[in-house]
């Protein structure tokens, strides 16, 4: 048959689709925008109702597709939910587990680099689940603005279910699927999860103000999503000819090639293209990817792999955390005494950032938290996403220090230098307490 007659052989309804999976199987789901709301929701009713008593499910980050349908109460109890990136959902779930002592949820930690790996080489999956663009002539989907690890999760399943939806950019790079490898096709022409552009705050402009004369005209960067990012963002509008090599694509870059400061020209690898391995954005950021050769998404495996990252000339890596201590010990995932997030992929990019000829890994935070009342920066950290041995510029809005070479009494010192002043004559009584100064 021909790719239109598979097609069309493969179309099912979405409970036709998810009868394929069977009693105690192991499925997983796209991350973010490739979680195909309509498959998840039809899992979700079959378990609801009995159809299916117990899976185990490995997934990313549980938005309202999977938090609507697998993570609501009555039903999460039979997914065994693997979870590699906490958010909001995950954080009530924890909150319940406190109160009943039933431990519902499990937090998988990983690299985001090595994710692809778990599906090659740990996980043994059953099925996947996942939204992708409409089929092209020659019979390929698009996975559009999700690659991470659902293009391996993809091909190293026993059975592949794919929500096609008009609305998924179709994206170049490692990024198809043929209808060939695909078991059951379903249609859900929704509007994609949006995740709105963040305000920039005034703390985020003053550090973006201090972050852009480190960023050369040139450069491949890398930056997250939320208010920091944003004003780093906006830092750099007058730089030229910057490259994108990001584990997350944001509507901030988006308006940055729009205006002709990311080009990629000067880019080592992949010249005059914008490399990413997640998009998470706006309708109109979604619709600027569709169909634009410049845009090309590749596994996590490979745009968070160091290695790649380090053969960038220029690389700087802008991150951000939620707290960092005086021996320059960075943590990006931990609140209190729980997992709050992930490790994510911010290891790759500052480890890769450090190794790159002429790169630099900047670690951005507002200098409190909790409407002033908590400092960032702290005594000693519980959980370290970034060791101290790789960790370089730390940037406040009361500063920047770079952190190589520095001993551990410069580092404390230097890390006090860019504390809210409120907090500085506590963390310095604190340092002198351990003898760091």
């Amino acid at each position: 048959m021909d790719a239109a007659d598979l097609y069309t052989a493969k179309l099912k309804s979405t409970a036709e689709a998810v009868a394929l999976i069977s009693e105690g199987e192991t499925v997983s789901a796209g991350m973010a925008i490739g979680q195909p709301p309509a498959l998840v929701a039809a899992l979700g009713d079959r378990l609801r109702t009995n159809g299916l008593k117990s899976i185990r499910f490995y997934y990313k980050i549980g938005m309202q597709p999977i938090s609507d349908s697998l993570l609501v109460e009555g039903v999460r109890e039979k997914i065994d939910p693997h979870c590699f990136f906490l958010s909001g959902t995950e954080h009530q779930i924890i909150k319940d587990q406190q109160q009943t002592g039933h431990k519902v949820m499990s937090f998988v930690p990983v690299h985001f680099s090595d994710l692809p790996r778990l599906f090659k080489e740990i996980i043994d999956l059953d099925t996947f689940l996942v939204t992708v663009s409409p089929m092209d002539g020659g019979g390929y989907f698009s996975l559009g603005t999700n690659n991470d690890f659902a293009s391996t999760a993809a091909r190293h399943c026993r059975r592949l279910l794919v929500e096609v939806n008009q609305n998924m950019p179709r994206v170049f790079g490692q990024s198809q699927i043929h209808v060939s490898e695909v078991e059951a096709i379903v249609e859900n022409h929704v509007p994609l999860i949006e995740a709105g552009v963040a305000e920039t705050s005034e703390a985020g402009r003053a550090i973006g103000a201090l972050i852009a004369p480190l960023v050369p005209d040139g450069a491949t960067i890398q930056l997250g999503i939320g208010r920091v990012p944003s004003g780093v963002a906006e830092a750099l509008s007058n730089h030229q000819d910057l490259g994108i090599h990001t584990e997350l694509f944001s509507p901030s870059m988006a308006d940055l090639i729009r205006k002709g400061v990311i080009t990629g020209k000067k880019k080592t690898l992949h010249p005059f293209k914008h490399v990413f391995t997640v998009a998470f954005g706006t309708r109109e950021s979604y619709a600027f990817m569709n169909d634009n050769a410049a845009f090309e998404s590749y596994p996590s495996s490979y745009v968070n792999d160091i290695r790649v990252i380090s053969q960038h000339d220029n690389f700087v890596s802008i991150n951000t955390a939620i707290e960092i201590d005086l021996y320059g010990q960075v943590n990006a995932e931990f609140i209190g005494e729980h997992e709050y997030s992930g490790s994510g992929g911010q290891y790759d990019f500052v480890k890769g950032a450090s190794l790159s000829k002429g790169g630099k890994s900047i670690i951005a935070l507002q200098s409190t938290a909790r409407k002033g009342t908590l400092s960032t920066i702290v005594p000693k950290v519980g959980m370290v996403t970034d060791p101290r041995m790789d960790v370089e510029y730390v940037c406040t809005e009361h500063g920047i220090v770079n952190l190589r070479g520095k001993s551990t009494k410069e580092r404390a010192e230097a890390l006090i230098s860019i504390a809210h002043p409120d907090f500085r004559d506590e963390l310095t009584a604190a340092a002198k307490r351990v003898t760091l100064i």
